[in-house]
């Protein structure tokens, strides 16, 4: 080597993914094409090459100087031997090069280059220690390991640590890149320090892969003997003839996997770990074993991982509102303001909706809208007629036949934690010796309880506040107070007629076309005959008489379709709906053109929209009694006897003609077999009474509501929409309201309002005054001295 001139040129060679350290003999195997290639390349050049590490290629594989690195090894090949699939090269590896020019040959590259050997920076005695203290790592490392004897007693006898590093060298854990590093460092003291550090990180590494070995052969161990003890059982109950089923084994879930990939919460995984655990200690016969498995399966299906937090958008959520629902503009309003809370709130369910209207209005549908618009699943449980609490919490599993409560069924069948779930007819719920489900829902109800709710099946706390519920009631008198207070109530009207008609066109005569295989080329119905299935053929506050009215059409008429008896598409008009759905059904009083003294048209709300009642009085000889018929409810009786009293406080002193004491007044409400009450009808048995007492009609065209007070004050009362509408369909031109319902006015649609005069009053006085046109001095400018009479003006 030393008689070498610097400029001399070597064949460059490469061994793939292989950096060579100097110092150390290497055993290379190569095809025999490879082989003779890399044996030709060195063999004109007394068998010296240089080993080059390559950088990359480029995509066609083609090698450039470019693609070298400047840092290589001088090498010798010493021998050559004929393997099984090709040649053993023993290779010297001799010293450390660098690069100083590339020289072009065909495909391949010659290089002339400077030999770079270690700088000695380390002197006798820090040799020693660094050999001392690699040979103690080396004897650690071996510790683990089974063989390595051999490997440590032929380190021990190396002296020189340039040899033991090179040696290591292909035993160390370092990538293609770093041995290339590891070769360039020329400094013995930096590259003695780093061989320290690799085997060193080494050392820790094997300790610690060691370590999970062991906990890894434990775990296996221990599968293993159940593993063998469970084919034991088999076996015995083989032998005994106690196998589960056809081919004697029962295929078993592997609930320990369906437990982790369940996601539940850690101290609910707890518990279902050890229900497995209690499972695979029963015998196959036990009666335990189907109680643990229903009751795992429950665990496992239940969503237990929060879901993903989806945006709402509340421009989408109205439009789906606006197309699925005609009107219900306030409830629709109302709905939105409580989904731009939610988005705020980052999708936080907070207060509870209860949606409380009359049979038919939609309630449900909203649920399901709402839904739709919040892109989650829809759940509906109804409780109508649920007077069981287990229905709601479910039964404990010391029972037999024991289930899960309504709600966790619902969040099961719901797949995820967030869905829009609907209590319906929540208002039907009964008590009974089996408790209280109403009180049962409390928890479920409550935003500050409801994230850690107890069913008693589960007996593990389950998380209900990421779930939107929606009430839905016909009526608010049978809902527990405690309850009613943790709901937000959202008042659902019954529709009007125009409403009603709108909804048929858009929506109902679509669905029944459907649901009877025709469509509108087929099947059509004039505007006119549409409004009066609505006026004459339903009475009811929603829809559903109405869509059973139209698919009752559509069944008439789709036989003479089928049968081809019809030109298409069929039109149905007013004057064919007799033949089609027989007599009329709603049969709507009507005003006349003149009422006696005594009659007065009053107005009342009823579960399916508003309605007109006759109030009719006369008065008898008698002894001053009271009679009342009609059946009225209590609130209306103590109405009548407060107005009689009004009417002896303000008109006895000012009429003449009437002698209480010595007749009797006889209060009637047609339509005797109906029950009626209801805080609303005090102003029309006033009016009714002063009436017969001053002899002076009451114009036909004219109704009213409010009720009274015993001081003569006219008091506010609800249903006001209904009621003004039941006028307007009976021909009243004016109605008279309490002040207080003024605001309730804006309520009722523009079309009526614009054909009504509304009349609203404070006191009786003002009663009177519209009334029978009768002005009263107010009660404090009344002289109730005896002897003393007021004068009244007509």
């Amino acid at each position: 080597m030393k008689e070498w001139n610097i400029n001399r040129e070597l064949p460059v060679v490469v061994i793939p993914n292989t950096v060579l350290l100097q110092g150390k003999n290497i055993t290379i195997r190569t095809s025999k094409e490879i082989g003779n290639q890399f044996y030709n390349t060195v063999a004109q050049d007394g068998f010296y090459g240089i080993s080059l590490a390559l950088k990359e290629m480029d995509s066609k594989n083609i090698i450039k100087k470019d693609n070298f690195y400047t840092i290589g090894t001088l090498i010798k090949v010493e021998d050559r031997k004929i393997s099984k699939d090709g040649y053993e090269f023993t290779i010297d590896v001799v010293e450390r090069i660098q690069v100083e020019e590339f020289i072009p040959e065909g495909e391949n590259y010659r290089v002339t280059f400077k030999l770079i050997p270690d700088i000695i920076d380390l002197n006798e005695k820090n040799q020693i220690e660094i050999i001392n203290y690699i040979k103690s790592l080396i004897s650690e490392i071996s510790e683990n390991f089974r063989g390595a004897e051999f490997y440590v007693e032929y380190i021990n006898k190396m002296d020189n640590v340039t040899d033991i590093i090179a040696y290591l060298f292909p035993f160390m854990k370092l990538s293609y890149e770093e041995r290339q590093e590891f070769l360039e460092i020329r400094s013995l003291k930096e590259k003695s320090l780093r061989a320290l550090d690799i085997l060193i990180d080494q050392k820790e590494s094997i300790k610690f892969q060691m370590e999970i070995a062991a906990k890894f052969n434990d775990k296996i161990n221990k599968n293993y003997r159940e593993n063998m003890l469970r084919q034991q059982l088999k076996a015995i109950q083989e032998e005994l003839n106690e196998s589960s089923e056809g081919n004697g084994t029962k295929t078993k879930k592997d609930y320990k996997a369906l437990i982790e990939e369940a996601k539940m919460p850690e101290d609910v995984r707890k518990i279902a770990l050890d229900e497995v655990s209690k499972l695979n200690r029963q015998a196959p016969n036990s009666s335990e074993v189907n109680i643990i498995e229903n009751y795992l399966d429950l665990l496992i299906s239940l969503p237990w991982k929060k879901s993903e937090i989806k945006d709402i958008d509340i421009e989408v959520a109205r439009k789906i509102l606006n197309e699925r629902h005609y009107g219900l503009d306030k409830v629709k309003d109302r709905i939105i303001q409580h989904l731009v809370v939610m988005k705020l709130k980052q999708n936080k369910q907070g207060s509870i909706l209860l949606l409380v209207g009359p049979p038919g209005v939609g309630k449900t549908s909203l649920g399901k809208s709402i839904a739709e618009a919040l892109n989650r699943k829809y759940v509906r449980v109804s409780l109508g007629g649920v007077r069981d609490e287990a229905e709601i919490r479910g039964h404990r599993r010391t029972y037999i036949g024991a289930l899960p409560g309504r709600i966790v069924q619902g969040m099961k069948r719901a797949g995820e934690k967030n869905p829009v779930f609907i209590l319906d007819e929540i208002d039907k719920m009964m008590s009974s010796v089996s408790g209280d489900p109403a009180s049962a829902l409390l928890e479920v109800l409550d935003p500050e309880q409801n994230n850690t709710f107890s069913d008693h099946y589960l007996e593990v706390p389950y998380d209900l506040s990421d779930v939107f519920f929606i009430a839905t009631a016909n009526s608010l008198k049978d809902i527990p107070g405690p309850l009613l207070d943790r709901m937000e109530i959202i008042d659902i009207n019954s529709y009007t007629g125009q409403e009603k008609f709108h909804i048929t066109k858009e929506h109902l005569w679509s669905e029944v076309l459907q649901a009877h295989g025709l469509n509108n080329d087929e099947l059509q119905i004039e505007d006119e005959a549409l409004k009066a299935i609505i006026d004459k053929y339903t009475r009811e506050a929603g829809v559903r008489g109405l869509k059973r009215q139209l698919a009752a059409v559509a069944r008439a008429v789709s036989e003479k379709i089928v049968l081809g008896k019809v030109d298409l598409p069929y039109v149905v008009k007013e004057d064919m709906l007799f033949d089609i759905l027989g007599h009329e059904i709603a049969d709507h009083d009507k005003v006349g053109e003149n009422n006696p003294p005594g009659v007065v048209t009053g107005l009342a709300w009823t579960p399916v929209g508003g309605e007109i009642l006759f109030i009719e009085g006369v008065l008898m000889p008698g002894n001053g009694q009271l009679i009342l018929t009609g059946q009225l409810g209590d609130v209306m009786r103590e109405s009548a006897k407060i107005s009689q009293s009004l009417i002896r406080s303000r008109l006895a002193f000012s009429s003449k003609n009437v002698e209480f004491n010595k007749n009797d007044l006889h209060l009637h409400v047609p339509a005797g077999a109906i029950p009626k009450d209801g805080p609303s009808a005090g102003v029309a048995l006033f009016t009714t009474i002063a009436s017969l007492v001053t002899g002076h009609k009451v114009d036909p065209k004219l109704a009213m509501t409010g009720e009274i007070s015993l001081r003569g004050a006219v008091l506010p009362v609800g249903g006001i929409k209904e009621k003004v509408l039941a006028a307007h369909r009976a021909g009243i031109k004016r109605v008279i309201l309490p002040k207080g319902n003024e605001k309730d006015i804006m309520d009722v649609p523009k079309e009526v309002r614009s054909e009504l005069q509304f009349i609203l009053v404070e006191t009786i006085e003002d009663v009177i005054k519209e009334t029978i046109g009768i002005e009263l001095p107010r009660p404090a400018v009344l002289d109730m001295t005896a002897g003393a009479v007021g004068e009244v003006r007509i």
